[in-house]
């Protein structure tokens, strides 16, 4: 397992579309992601799950991976909460 601390860049943080998206991009992996913040653990690949973090830009959320794919997870996860889209 991996983990690592990082930071919502995204402009709008993550509302509904931007989501939607995230978990799209964690479905990419085979590997259980889960995101951290304050007290909620929650799974990267649930929509309903993510929506109850209400993150905004700035926020610092913890991000971990386990299995065959981690590392490119949690290098995944990072991208897109940094900003860089990934195409959809």
């Amino acid at each position: 397992m991996v983990s690592k601390s990082m930071v919502v860049a995204l402009p709008d943080g993550l509302g509904g579309r931007p989501v939607a998206e995230l978990v799209q991009v964690a479905s990419r992996y085979d590997s259980s992601i889960h995101i951290e913040a304050d007290t909620k653990r929650v799974n990267a690949k649930s929509i309903m799950g993510m929506m109850t973090l209400d993150l905004n830009r700035g926020e610092t959320v913890r991000v971990s991976a386990e299995g065959v794919d981690e590392e490119n997870a949690l290098a995944g996860i990072e991208d897109f909460l940094k900003g860089v889209r990934i195409g959809f």
